[in-house]
């Protein structure tokens, strides 16, 4: 048990941890909705809301496979539901998409990123490929996932406002900013996000300055 001079501390860095990590804004309405890759259908199923309630125009899933695993492994949750043979991220999320309501006509499809800065970077290419130019645009992403997610498209569209729409209730993996700290799991993930946003920032830097 902490005394409770301990307790008041750590609870400090926990919460100022919670504030850097779990990034999320109020909704308005944006040109487009932004789903950085990954296996979770609970992100598409959010876009797929946004967009029927008229938060966006146009919606754009990103995701080819794991840089880690050079394939799409399948959904991570909903595999019940979401069964398809699916090549990749963006396939697998457009099946999503559609099945929920979004008409495929609004959906510009990014399928060849492997990881959260080929995302941004991929994203961009195929909007300036469609002509679009995003002034404010919403990133539907994992909630602790978030920060990432804006930096990094924050650094490829730097004259965009972005707002950003977190999910955390995901089948098996639900880590929010009231619990990450209190199991393993949670621990982990936000570990691994501080850790990655310190070296890939210095890189970045590095990358774009070079």
């Amino acid at each position: 048990m902490f005394a409770d001079g301990e307790k008041m501390m750590n609870m400090r860095i926990i919460n100022d941890i919670s504030n850097f990590i779990f990034v999320e804004d109020v909704l308005e309405k944006a040109d487009a909705i932004l789903i950085p890759g990954g296996s979770y259908p609970e992100l598409p199923e959010r876009a797929a809301e946004m967009f029927r309630l008229g938060y966006a125009k146009y919606i754009v899933p990103a995701g080819g496979f794991s840089v880690k695993l050079g394939y799409f492994p399948g959904p991570k949750s909903k595999a019940e539901k979401y069964n398809k043979n699916y090549e990749t991220e963006c396939d697998f999320y457009t099946d999503i998409l559609i099945r929920n309501g979004v008409d495929a006509k609004y959906i510009i499809l990014e399928d060849k990123s492997r990881f959260t800065e080929e995302n941004a970077l991929f994203t961009k290419a195929v909007l300036d490929e469609h002509g679009i130019t995003l002034k404010k645009a919403i990133i539907c992403c994992k909630a602790f996932h978030a920060r990432r997610c804006l930096m990094f498209y924050q650094f490829v569209f730097p004259h965009t406002e972005f707002i950003i729409a977190p999910v955390s209730e995901i089948s098996g993996l639900n880590i929010t900013r009231d619990n990450w700290y209190k199991d393993e799991i949670g621990l982990s993930k936000v570990q691994g996000e501080l850790a990655r946003l310190g070296t890939q920032f210095g890189w970045y830097l590095k990358k774009i300055g070079s």
